[in-house]
C-alpha cells in the first residue's frame, strides 16, 4: 500500500512526521505539495493514527494499492453544488428573495443526512415561489464559480479517455450550462418549474434524490458498456453515498463527516486536481 500525502500547505516536516507514523519505506515528491509514501503500514491503527496527524496539520491523507492508473477507470461522475462548484445554487437563489439563511438550514441538515433529501428539496423550493426567474441567471452570471482544481482535473480524466457526467439534487438550469461550459458527456438534474416568467415552488418530472443519482450512473455505466467497479464517483453529501457506494472509487470532497467517513477518499484540503497525484503515471 502507498499514502498519498497532499495539501496547498503540505511541508516536508509535516510529511516526514506522518510518513514515520506510517512506517514509508520511501517518500517520493510529487509535486509542489504532494508526496507518494511506499511500502505503508495500512492496519487500522496505522490509519487512525495517520487521520489524525493529517487533520492536524491540514493535509489529505489516502492510502491506496500501488500500480495505479487514472486510465483503468472509464466514467468520473460528480455531483455539482459544493463539489463541482462552490456554491449551492438553491441557496444563492433563495438569497435573491431574502430567504437563504432558511432555506440553507434545510439544505445542510440533508446534506448530513439528518432530513430526507426529497421532503428537503420539496421544502426549499417551496420557499422559492413567486421569484422572477430572471434570479437563476443572476446567480448564474454573478455567483457560480468553478471549484479548485476543476478544471485541471477534468483536462486530465479527459486526456486518460474518461467520460464525465453531471449528476445533481440542483437545476438542469445550472448543470446544462456547466455541462456545455466544460465540455462534460453527460449530466441530469431537477426541473425547475417556471410559469409566467415566475417560479412555481415546484419541480417537475422525477426528483433527482439519492437513489436517481445511483441510478444515473449504472444507466451511464450501462451505456458505456461499463461497470460502476470502472467509475470515480465524487460528492460532499448524504444524498451522494448511495452512488459513491458502486464506484470503484469514491470521493469526498470538502464533505460532510458521514460522506468523509464512507469514501475511499477525502479531499478536505486540496483541490478537485488531487485525485490526479492518487495514480501512477
Amino acid at each position: 500500500m502507498n499514502l498519498i500525502l497532499q495539501g496547498p500547505v503540505a511541508g516536508p516536516t509535516e510529511i516526514n512526521h506522518i510518513a514515520a507514523l506510517a512506517g514509508a519505506r520511501r517518500v517520493i515528491p510529487l509535486g509542489a505539495h504532494a508526496y507518494r509514501c511506499e511500502e505503508v503500514d495500512a492496519s487500522d491503527a496505522v490509519r487512525a493514527q495517520v487521520d489524525a496527524a493529517c487533520l492536524a496539520a491540514r493535509v489529505d491523507g489516502t492510502f491506496i494499492a500501488g500500480g495505479q492508473r487514472l486510465s483503468d477507470f472509464k466514467l468520473v461522475a460528480m455531483d455539482m453544488d459544493s463539489t463541482l462548484i462552490t456554491i449551492e445554487c438553491i441557496d444563492e437563489i433563495a438569497d435573491m428573495q431574502g430567504l437563504k439563511p432558511q432555506v440553507a438550514e434545510i439544505t445542510e441538515a440533508a446534506m448530513r443526512g439528518e432530513i430526507e433529501f426529497r421532503e428537503s428539496l420539496m421544502r426549499r423550493v417551496s420557499l422559492l415561489k413567486g421569484l422572477d426567474s430572471a434570479a437563476l441567471q443572476q446567480v448564474y452570471q454573478q455567483r457560480l464559480r468553478l471549484s479548485p482544481g476543476a478544471e485541471a482535473m477534468l483536462a486530465a480524466v479527459k486526456a486518460a479517455g474518461l467520460k464525465t457526467l453531471l449528476v445533481s439534487g440542483g437545476f438542469t438550469f445550472f448543470t446544462d450550462r456547466v455541462k456545455e461550459r466544460l465540455g462534460l458527456d453527460y449530466a441530469h438534474s431537477n426541473v425547475l418549474e417556471i410559469a409566467d416568467g415566475k417560479l412555481t415552488g415546484k419541480v417537475t418530472g422525477e426528483i433527482v434524490d439519492a437513489e436517481e443519482k445511483k441510478r444515473t450512473v449504472e444507466r451511464v455505466c450501462a451505456a458505456l458498456d461499463i461497470s460502476p467497479r470502472q467509475a470515480i464517483v465524487m460528492g460532499d453529501g448524504a444524498n451522494d453515498l448511495r452512488m459513491m457506494g458502486i464506484a470503484g472509487m469514491s470521493v469526498a470532497f470538502r464533505a460532510k463527516p458521514i460522506v468523509r467517513a464512507q469514501a475511499d477518499v477525502a479531499l478536505n484540503f486540496s483541490g478537485l486536481d488531487g485525485i490526479l497525484n492518487l495514480f501512477e503515471q
